[in-house]
């Protein structure tokens, strides 16, 4: 076989499996549900009104599948310091797709663990993930209550506002 021989029939070869690949490529569209703003107003100020009825006045941040603010909320009698902390608490819960303060508890005995160095992770409680079934579609995060755990209460009740629509 000569070598242009050779050449054409490696060009050959090469198109028809790129081809092959583009067909197959074609085929793996992803389908995925997300969150809604009306969703994630729902989720925020359902968390914020009972966090308001337990005296407590706080921010909240809901995300989406890819770790973006759908809504953000300060309550203008909450710390100023809120809001970003509960960007950084849902981001964590998004990222990991777990309770923030399961992520928390997962690094304290580790206070140099390598995720506590990449941005907008925070190790403190108050934010949980939203999902539907096993699937993480964003989080909800809370700051502002006297302890994490109050925080979390909040926003449990937010997720459990939508529940039905989680399916």
């Amino acid at each position: 076989m000569s070598q242009t021989t050779f050449r054409a029939a490696a060009l050959a070869l090469a198109a028809t499996l790129a081809a092959g690949f583009v067909n197959s490529a074609n085929a793996q569209v992803l389908a995925h549900k997300d969150i809604s703003i009306a969703m994630a107003t729902t989720i925020a100020m359902t968390a914020i009104d009972n966090c308001k009825a337990a005296g407590y006045n706080v921010s909240v941040h809901v995300l989406g599948r890819n770790a973006e603010t759908i809504v953000g909320i300060r309550n203008p009698l909450a710390g100023v310091n809120t809001y970003e902390n509960s960007f950084k608490k849902a981001y964590t819960s998004r990222t990991f797709r777990i309770e923030s303060g399961k992520f928390a508890d997962n690094v304290g005995q580790n206070p140099v663990a390598a995720q506590l160095m990449l941005a907008n992770i925070v190790a403190a409680r108050g934010a949980l993930p939203i999902k539907i079934g096993e699937e993480t579609i964003g989080s909800v995060g809370i700051s502002g209550a006297p302890g994490g755990d109050k925080d979390e209460v909040c926003a449990q009740a937010g997720i459990d506002k939508v529940k039905d629509d989680l399916k």
